[in-house]
């Protein structure tokens, strides 16, 4: 399992694609996939947009770190950093970001890799 996260319009994913020769039918939107999709598709973009959705639908979090590295450990995780903007008033959208930022804590510590962009730019932070 593999991490790339970074801000915002940072050039992750063409970071991703070029470095790991992805093509964009390789790649699978989080905002709009289900909660199975992610055990079976070589790349997720937007993955945080995949755990928003999955908080609307009340899925459960738990061990998904340990159940994608038994499923799917060649996956591909690209995800949006959230936790380095202003704190937001809607308690729904805290609780995101708070739920986005530990399970990205989780995957990073079970990833063989995590790599942040900026500017298009990937500096690895973890190659275990």
């Amino acid at each position: 399992m593999k991490l790339v996260t970074g801000g915002a319009f940072q050039g992750k994913k063409e970071y991703a694609k070029l470095r790991f020769g992805l093509k964009d039918e390789d790649m699978t939107d989080g905002a709009l996939a289900s909660f199975e999709e992610i055990f079976q598709c070589r790349c997720m973009y937007h993955f945080h947009e995949w755990v928003k959705k999955g908080l609307k639908e009340n899925w459960d979090f738990g061990g998904l770190e340990d159940r994608l590295l038994a499923t799917n450990p060649q996956i591909l995780l690209i995800t949006n950093e959230l936790g380095y903007g202003v704190v937001p008033v809607d308690a729904f959208d805290r609780n995101y970001r708070e739920t986005a930022g530990r399970v990205c804590t989780r995957l990073a510590a079970k990833s063989s890799q995590v790599i942040r962009v900026v500017c298009g730019i990937g500096t690895v932070i973890k190659d275990a």
